[in-house]
């Protein structure tokens, strides 16, 4: 027995409410024509007359069955077991899409409506919606009567627009169908009725692979956004569909990664993709890479700058201090980078969250969108762009330090700054959980999710054999109260695998103290980085025209102390330099630095060069340098070192009066700044605790 959920709707609407319901209520109450009701009730007549039964109408046009209770009773016991799941419209728009990109122009709109079993007037609605969707990636959907439909656009940016309606509409649906892909388990025909299993599986397992050998960070969204386009590239060049002739470009470690990815595809599957698909996607990986909050940011001097103005004008909105939250920066400095790249290709993001932000956050988010204004003003934000800003925001606004005793994981792919605000949501509101450890659905898969007491995710998960709590990634009042109530009830499952620990008392006016030991490990690790940094800083000044000739004396110099192997950090350096400019734009220094196994304690000295050299600056533009700030660091950095190199490296363009001191060329005067910067972190850092 086939039955669509419409006309099992309508079978169960007039056995109910027998004789309450007309067609024109029936329409009404499903959100559809009276024409397509009409079209329903012929199908529903044909259903009815195995069991004996007729749909009829009363005097004033309300329908209902005609038969016994026992012939109905048995309709509605088929219907509960046969009944089979009508595409929802979302599906149907995708199948549309589909259509409309795959199989080429003109299309005529009746043969459309058959095709998706849908009126000619929902057609107009759905192409209505796609055609504001293709804009927003330039690409075009234009009707013309007598002719039919034909969509217009570069190649490239057609796939952008299927790769985001897919990871926008069915990414909970994408995430289960990879898991179940990695799992080994086949599945029969396509996925989400587009997609090749085996391209899709491949694509998951190579890029997993490879992101894992290169150390490469991608949140969730991105990493599934990557494989998706990995698998439309394969389909769309196994259909014919080529992008534009390749543009000559820069071929960097993401060309390389992706290159790799692609040759072993050709190898598995004989579909060969060109160097424009490769450049392609290089150009996606790159723009979803994350930068880990705590590694060296090097490269970031200007762009850090502007991250802690933008603090700076939020704070000031706000009248909340949060200059001084280094948490914060270097989150920020993460997302801004791969953004700024994707905001110049043009690659479009979308936030689902965006509206729920604006409403729950009206006024951070204004403050937000004004200081992005001032300090970025050659960009333009989208309103899901600042959404997002504003969840680093909010984290940290939110955070706190209470301590309990349950261990909760979130599982959440939203991004960075979503799961931080909800881990410090939940921390705020449910004081009972201790800790809340933020796993990517990437990592889930691995992870002996029973090592935690409470598992929390934003998503459906595909997993059977661990109990999870499904909630908002902004954590709303029924959430909240949907937890609490879950760990009620559960309270010995929750404490399972630990003893029950009586509170302790805790005085008056003073915190909860931290972790001896592991405030201990802090200190040590720090002192250790402050004291070299210190010890081995100099400002050497050189004769010589070539500064590299200058750069291997120095590090010579350094070799003999048994600080590092000169030929190695001097190669480092130069590869460095070669992948873009070094020079810090309106001054006189460039920062050359590595982070190698051929230096083996961290240093800053500053070269002072007696002849002025040019250099390629940050911006791209020739400059003259005069000073060579070195910063040079081994491959193994603990966490609080990793801060105060990025410290310094932060504070080199943060004022006026920063800048004349690293250019002044003074051994006093820096070393002076650097102790100030030490003492600040000190006091922000460690003796607050």
């Amino acid at each position: 027995m086939f039955v669509t959920v419409r006309e099992k709707s309508i079978i169960e609407l007039v056995t109910r409410m027998a004789g309450k319901h007309t067609v024109n209520s029936l329409a009404a109450y499903l959100d559809v024509s009276a024409r397509t009701i009409q079209r329903d009730l012929k199908s529903v007549e044909k259903l009815l007359e195995p069991f004996g039964l007729l749909m009829k109408r009363d005097g004033a046009d309300a329908l209902y069955l005609d038969g016994n209770n026992e012939k109905i009773y048995r309709l509605m016991q088929k219907l509960a077991a046969s009944s089979v799941p009508e595409a929802s419209p979302e599906e149907k728009k995708l199948r549309l899409l589909v259509i409309l990109l795959e199989e080429g122009a003109f299309f005529k709109k009746q043969v459309l409506s058959n095709q998706l079993g849908i009126s000619t007037t929902t057609l107009t609605s759905y192409l209505d919606e796609l055609a504001n969707w293709l804009r927003k990636f330039s690409v075009t959907l234009s009707r013309q009567r007598g002719v039919g439909m034909e969509v217009s656009g570069a190649e490239a940016h057609k796939r952008h627009a299927l790769a985001a309606y897919f990871l926008i509409h069915f990414y909970e649906e994408l995430i289960e169908s990879l898991y179940y892909l990695q799992q080994g388990t086949t599945q029969d025909g396509k996925v989400l009725g587009y997609f090749n299993p085996a391209y899709l599986a491949a694509a998951n397992q190579l890029v997993g692979e490879h992101i894992s050998e290169q150390q490469i960070r991608l949140a969730d969204s991105d990493y599934t956004g990557l494989v998706v386009h990995l698998a439309l590239a394969l389909q769309r060049t196994e259909s014919g569909l080529l992008l534009e002739p390749a543009i000559e470009s820069e071929h960097n470690g993401e060309y390389a990664m992706i290159a790799a990815i692609c040759e072993e595809l050709r190898e598995r599957f004989g579909v060969e993709l060109a160097k424009r698909d490769i450049e392609f996607l290089a150009v996606v990986l790159k723009g979803s890479k994350i930068q880990a909050s705590n590694v060296l940011y090097y490269d970031s001097v200007l762009l850090g700058k502007l991250v802690k103005n933008l603090i700076r004008d939020v704070s000031a909105q706000l009248g909340v201090d949060l200059t001084k939250d280094f948490s914060l920066y270097q989150g920020l400095l993460a997302h801004m980078e791969p953004l700024i790249f994707r905001l110049k290709q043009k690659l479009e993001s979308f936030n689902p969250l965006t509206d729920e932000i604006k409403k729950k956050y009206p006024v951070l988010f204004l403050a937000v969108k004004e200081a992005l204004e001032t300090e970025f003003d050659d960009l333009e934000f989208s309103a899901d762009e600042v959404a997002y800003i504003v969840l680093h925001f909010g984290s940290a606004l939110l955070m706190n330090e209470e301590r309990v005793q349950i261990e909760a994981v979130v599982v959440c792919p939203t991004g960075i700054g979503t799961s931080k605000m909800l881990a410090s949501r939940i921390q705020k509101e449910l004081p009972e959980i201790d800790s809340v450890k933020i796993l990517s659905v990437h990592d889930f898969q691995t992870a002996n999710l029973k090592e935690y007491d409470l598992v929390i995710s934003t998503i459906r998960l595909p997993v059977t054999d661990v109990d999870y709590l499904m909630v908002s990634p902004l954590l709303n009042e029924q959430d909240i109260s949907h937890i609490e109530n879950y760990l009620q009830h559960n309270i010995q499952q929750v404490t399972r695998n630990k003893a029950y620990l009586p509170s302790t008392a805790v005085e008056p006016g003073r915190k909860e103290r931290r972790d001896v030991r592991a405030l201990l490990r802090d200190i040590q690790q720090v002192q250790a980085g402050m004291d070299a940094l210190l010890d081995h800083f100099r400002v050497v000044r050189m004769e010589g025209l070539d500064y590299w000739a200058v750069l291997e004396n120095v590090l010579e110099g350094m070799e003999r102390d048994g600080l590092l192997d000169a030929a190695g950090t001097l190669r480092q350096l130069k590869e460095r330099e070669a992948k873009g400019g070094l020079g810090i734009p309106e001054t006189q220094m460039a920062l050359f630095h590595c982070r190698d196994e051929s230096v083996r304690e961290l240093m800053f000295q500053v070269v002072h060069l007696e002849a002025p050299s040019v250099v390629k600056g940050m911006d791209g533009r020739d400059m003259r340098m005069v000073n060579v700030l070195l910063m040079l660091t081994p491959v193994e950095l603990g966490a609080r070192e990793q801060e105060i190199m990025s410290l310094i490296s932060s504070s080199l363009i943060e004022s006026e009066e920063a800048m004349l001191v690293f250019q002044s060329s003074n051994e006093g005067a820096i070393r002076g700044k650097l102790e100030e910067l030490f003492y600040d972190y000190l006091q922000n850092n460690l003796m607050k605790d």
